[in-house]
C-alpha cells in the first residue's frame, strides 16, 4: 500500500484546494421588468436579450 514519504504542508494543500471555492452567481435586475435574472442570459418571461426580442414571450 502506498504511503506518503513526507507530511503535506498547509501551503501545498492550500494551493491544491485554491480552485475549489464556490462561485458567486452574477444576478442582475432587468431594467424593463424589474425581475432578477443571470447576466448574459435572456429573460424567459419577456423573451428579450440585450433589448432585442429573441423568443415569443411566455403567457
Amino acid at each position: 500500500m502506498a504511503v506518503p514519504k513526507r507530511k503535506t504542508t498547509k501551503s501545498r494543500s492550500g494551493k491544491r484546494r485554491s480552485h475549489q471555492a464556490l462561485n458567486i452567481k452574477n444576478i442582475v435586475e432587468d431594467k424593463k421588468t424589474g425581475e432578477y435574472r443571470l447576466s448574459h442570459h435572456l429573460d424567459l418571461k419577456t423573451g428579450t436579450y440585450k433589448g432585442r426580442q429573441v423568443l415569443d414571450p411566455k403567457e
